[in-house]
């Protein structure tokens, strides 16, 4: 039976059925993406496919921080300063430590930020135009990253929205209603001690103008009531601010989301984390570990083209990065080592990749096309040796393991499972040979090296990592 659906070309199809709404990344288009964003965009990717194979509709959604200080400040850096021809969000990022740095010795700008954040609210055109250009510019240089880590988000929503909507008003006067809400200290807060907050939440400043808070309740709102299940991937620095979003969204009536903390992302010391006065970025991460897997693919195939030691490198260096932050359960620090990452002997993702490739030499050279009627005929009761046994029960935990990880929002299951798939698969691969067996037990092996084959196929396709032909 195992073998039967294994084999079967809807195989691993769930039957979850709820629409749910993933926000991951939403990183400040002020930038490139760093190191402990990298966390983030793999963890909420990986919990994106997952649902999708428990049958859940997914939209994977980035919310875009178009109204902080942070934008405000790129758009008077592009006033004062050139855009260079660098990628685009390291250019952007270079106009903003620039203005940051201007504002030091002159208070003025801190000013004219003051001035774009209020005008933006307000609904002035060409300070949107500017703003709007700024954060699809930056973005697009993000989104490039994200690319190389087999990542994609299905829609975009803007702060900007919420307000525009007059969403944001109608959050701050529903509050209003709960009488926890005062002026204090030239602010409007949300007095929250009764649940257990020592600090009151700030809805509106002195001027009118939101927060960003603010603007994340109306969000939220509008996430729960357009999906079953809404997911937030969040640093573990902002487990006060989502307690109290969480809170205020209680108050309301709202549908709270579910929330996935992660602890942080380090690279060891003595590598490249220790630039003085320099965060590393996630495009020179994936650089650094893209050139050591070019060595490691080069050195195993040296008679390949260059076109296929670049590709396989590419391919190797994303699942390596994805594999190694993916494996560690959310609620627990890690150190990103590459060379660990990159080992081919060892459990990595290069090691659950080659098993796949391993698999699929064995049906090339057994040239192996097995046919649903073929399925029926074959003698599975010949695969009666404790290592096939132990692989099909191994196939057979899939579902479950989906099943679990997409209720319980714990993608580091399903990386468990696939390094424990991989190492029955070799063992099996060591101890039961496929191609020189008698024909009726060749058939037999064949069929459960073409399940297993499928079995790390889709599990590493729901991981994001490349399930590789040839290595």
């Amino acid at each position: 039976k195992v073998l039967k659906e294994a084999l079967a070309d809807d195989a691993w199809t769930g039957r979850m059925n709820e629409k749910v709404i993933v926000e991951h990344t939403s990183a400040n288009p002020d930038g490139p993406l760093h190191v402990g964003h990298i966390r983030n965009s793999v963890i909420g990717d990986s919990l994106v496919r997952i649902l999708r194979r428990a049958g859940c509709s997914v939209d994977a959604q980035y919310y875009i921080n178009d109204m902080g200080r942070q934008e405000a400040m790129v758009v008077v850096g592009c006033d004062h300063f050139q855009i260079d021809g660098s990628k685009a969000d390291h250019a952007v990022a270079k106009v903003y430590i620039a203005a940051n740095k201007l504002m030091e010795t002159e208070p003025a700008i801190r000013d004219e930020a003051d001035s774009v954040i209020a005008r933006y609210e307000a609904g002035d055109k060409e300070i949107a135009a500017k703003i709007q250009s700024a954060v699809k510019y930056a973005l697009g240089g993000i989104e490039q990253t994200l690319r190389r880590m087999n990542i994609r988000h299905d829609s975009y929503h803007w702060e900007s929205e919420f307000v525009r909507k007059g969403d944001v008003e109608e959050i701050v006067g529903l509050l209003e209603k709960t009488g926890l809400t005062e002026w204090e200290e030239g602010a409007f807060q949300l007095d929250l001690t009764s649940h257990g907050f020592e600090k009151k939440m700030v809805l509106k400043r002195a001027n009118g103008t939101s927060l960003y808070i603010t603007r994340d309740l109306a969000y939220h709102r509008w996430k729960s009531e357009n999906s079953d299940r809404s997911v937030d991937i969040l640093g573990a620095d902002h487990k006060l601010v989502s307690g109290q979003l969480r809170t205020a969204l209680r108050l309301l009536g709202v549908r709270e989301p579910e929330v996935v903390i992660f602890e942080f992302v380090s690279l060891p010391t003595g590598s490249m984390s220790t630039r003085k006065g320099k965060f590393i970025s996630a495009d020179e991460l994936l650089d650094e570990v893209e050139k050591q897997a070019y060595e490691e693919v080069r050195l195993r195939r040296p008679e390949e083209s260059e076109a296929f030691l670049r590709k396989v490198a590419a391919q190797v260096a994303a699942g390596a990065v994805r594999y190694d932050v993916v494996k560690v359960s959310a609620d627990k620090a890690t150190t990103f080592d590459w060379k660990q990452a990159l080992d081919f002997e060892k459990l990595s993702a290069p090691f659950i990749q080659y098993s796949h490739a391993r698999a699929a030499s064995i049906l090339r050279r057994g040239e192996a096309e097995l046919k649903a009627e073929d399925v029926s005929a074959l003698r599975s009761d010949l695969l009666a040796g404790e290592y096939e046994i132990a692989l099909l029960k191994k196939i057979a935990q899939f579902d479950l393991v989906i099943d679990r990880a997409a209720r319980e929002l714990k993608p580091h299951q399903l990386a468990t499972y696939a390094r424990e798939l991989a190492e029955s698969f070799n063992l099996f691969y060591r101890y039961s040979p496929v191609l020189d067996a008698e024909p009726d037990l060749r058939q037999a092996r064949m069929a459960l090296a073409r399940a297993a084959k499928n079995a790390l196929w889709v599990t590493l396709d729901t991981l994001g990592i490349a399930a590789l032909e040839t290595m």
